[in-house]
């Protein structure tokens, strides 16, 4: 194997590594694994398709390692956030090949940017006393529009689900384990959808999936150790250095 293909494939295991860790903490894994991927020569669609087959499998560990914490919330029942969540995940990978992915593109960092803004908000704004939850209604629709742009894009569905679901009521660390399962959903049926359109590079995406899966097993493992406040602390900035590198990021 020629030496620039395994300084390729040990690049894209590290990028998974990371993305895995940093999908089970807070989100936005892909950020790091769709430049990786274009690094190696894919073009920024088969990229995007590869990156969501390769974090499947480190969703599905994840998911799986932190199954205790996962809860619904107070209106709406884990099923139902398990269902739309199924449906709106294969309608954004029909999306996804259906459509340019530029216009989704160009909202990423303002969807990162909300959804950072409203977490902290909701973490560290807000008053105990004056708690303002989600309703049944705007939950669902809400986690169906993450569902179909996490088929289509992914990139900060973590951020974008935790501030959904720490609005709906539920604990950061719930949150995290409960946006970790529902993240492995929506790319279950994406990954049926894009599995099957002759765009993923195979031999790229079991290297970066390799290392997702360890990663994201890393990950759910600080996230049932690390101290709540830090954790909030962590994910605000984590979201806040996504939005600048996002609109500093030519489309």
């Amino acid at each position: 194997m020629p030496a620039l293909m395994i300084e390729t494939l040990a690049l894209l295991f590290a990028a998974g590594l990371w993305a895995g860790a940093q999908n089970a903490l807070a989100g936005g894994g892909s950020f790091v694994t769709l430049p990786a991927l274009i690094f190696a020569g894919l073009d920024p669609r088969s990229a995007n398709i590869t990156s969501t087959i390769a974090l499947f499998p480190g969703q599905v560990a994840t998911g799986l390692a932190g199954r205790s914490l996962v809860a619904g919330t107070a209106r709406v029942g884990f099923a139902a956030l398990f269902a739309v969540s199924l449906v709106g995940g294969a309608l954004g990978g029909l999306l996804l090949l259906w459509t340019p992915p530029e216009i989704f593109a160009r909202l990423v960092p303002w969807l990162v940017l909300v959804a950072t803004a409203l977490f902290a908000w909701g973490s560290f704004g807000r008053r105990p006393t004056a708690a303002v939850h989600l309703g049944a209604p705007a939950t669902v629709a809400i986690q169906f529009a993450i569902a179909v742009y996490g088929g289509y894009f992914g990139g900060g569905i973590g951020i974008l689900m935790l501030a959904a679901l720490t609005l709906a009521g539920l604990a950061v660390r719930n949150a995290g384990a409960t946006k970790n399962a529902l993240g492995a959903v929506m790319n279950a049926s994406a990954f049926l959808v894009l599995a099957l359109s002759g765009e993923v590079a195979w031999f790229l995406a079991v290297a970066l999936g390799a290392g997702s899966i360890i990663g994201g097993l890393i990950g759910t493992w600080a996230l049932q150790r690390v101290n709540e406040t830090a954790l909030r602390l962590a994910i605000v900035g984590i979201g806040a250095a996504l939005s600048i590198g996002l609109f500093l990021r030519p489309v």
